[in-house]
């Protein structure tokens, strides 16, 4: 069974659909790493003292995913950015192109 082809409208649609979903990415970024930047001292030393814990070093992991976490997603953030707005490498783009040729021919 053949597919339709797609129409201006279905393009549009998706191309929305993406962009929306960039912007809630960005939104849900933004709130969850502002309340973990916030509250990364007052959520250390009220739950995880050292007293508590016994540990220091469980402290500095903890550090380090308060501000590591924010870096890494907003790499991944960025990505997300470039591929919703049509910035995209060389190599995803070979890859898309090749990817419809092959599905063209079956």
């Amino acid at each position: 069974m053949k597919k339709q082809p797609v129409t201006k409208l279905e393009r549009a649609q998706k191309k929305v659909a993406n962009i929306k979903g960039f912007y809630n990415h960005l939104t849900v970024y933004i709130i969850i790493n502002c309340i973990v930047l916030f509250t990364s001292g007052k959520f250390i030393f009220i739950l995880f003292s050292e007293e508590a814990l016994g540990n220091p070093k469980f402290l500095d992991w903890i550090n380090w995913n308060v501000y590591g976490t924010p870096i890494i997603w907003g790499i991944v953030l960025l990505i997300h950015g470039l591929v919703v707005f049509g910035i995209k490498p060389s190599f995803l783009k070979n890859w898309e192109q090749k990817q419809l040729e092959k599905y063209m021919r079956e």
